[in-house]
């Protein structure tokens, strides 16, 4: 018996590619849709069926900046046996990428009972989502944005990749909205920071979804719901980055601010309430 049928992993599917990377926590909207669906947000398959169906997403930040991917790969590659090619820009920032992955690897590895524990709770969604709207308010009204995606350096993506630590350990803080926000705090403007969040997803959620694989299927989710999920979330996204990209580039996240606070208490008032548990 699936812990999740075919048609909640169509709806989880399609929450996952709308909220991925908007910052407003695709884990948080998740979990808040599973537990209207009745299903444990605790349970270990459910958690991998979230991480895994995570890497629809990813492929559509494939597809839909292959053109930039393959730049930096080639650039990367060219490296690696000329010494003179190291200096490009998209060289280094290749490995940087690598490089800002590392910490949020070692603490997802060494906390993972605690996130797929007690902090996989609903009342630490909702305090996430709004500790992370605050953040966001302040990065956005703050920062400078005056540093476009060149000049992004070494510093910028190993700040910028740790702060993913941040929704890692308390889903509702929105992965995209800690490294969006914590761009913006070092003054690169939103379409820079909007693209950097996007790269850094890569290995990040890619990794995720690998490792969590064998507990979305060996804890009782069937292949069927796990594909459908996966490719929902695809198209979803796909839909919803080349949005995201047109949207920051005209406006400022007040918008996703107030919609993070409204689902933040919203969420707090149902959980006091006893019609959704925690």
């Amino acid at each position: 018996m699936s812990a999740i049928s075919v048609g909640q992993a169509v709806v989880l599917g399609i929450v996952e590619g709308v909220t991925e990377f908007l910052p407003i926590s695709s884990t948080g909207h998740l979990k808040i849709t599973e537990g209207l669906m009745g299903i444990s947000v605790d349970d270990s398959a459910v958690v991998g069926f979230t991480a895994v169906i995570q890497v629809g997403a990813i492929a559509a930040v494939l597809v839909y900046f292959f053109a930039d991917i393959r730049r930096f790969v080639g650039a990367w590659a060219h490296g690696l046996t000329n010494p003179e090619a190291r200096q490009n820009h998209d060289y280094k920032f290749a490995w940087w990428v690598v490089y800002a992955t590392i910490p949020v690897v070692v603490v997802g590895l060494a906390a993972k009972p605690l996130i797929d524990g007690p902090l996989a709770s609903l009342w630490v969604v909702a305090g996430s989502l709004l500790a992370g709207s605050a953040v966001m308010w302040f990065a956005d009204r703050f920062g400078r944005h005056k540093r476009g995606e060149d000049d992004i350096d070494l510093p910028d993506a190993m700040v910028v990749g740790s702060s993913q630590i941040l929704a890692l350990l308390f889903p509702g803080f929105s992965r995209s909205g800690a490294t969006m926000s914590t761009a913006l705090i070092r003054d690169l403007d939103r379409v820079a920071a909007t693209r950097l969040s996007f790269f850094l997803s890569v290995p990040a959620l890619t990794g995720a979804g690998l490792y969590e694989l064998k507990d979305a299927v060996g804890g009782g989710v069937a292949v069927m719901p796990l594909a459908v999920g996966t490719l929902v979330s695809f198209v979803v996204a796909y839909a919803s980055i080349a949005w995201l990209l047109k949207y920051v580039a005209k406006h400022s996240f007040d918008a996703f601010v107030a919609y993070r606070v409204a689902v933040g208490l919203a969420l707090f008032g149902l959980l006091a309430t006893g019609a959704l548990t925690g």
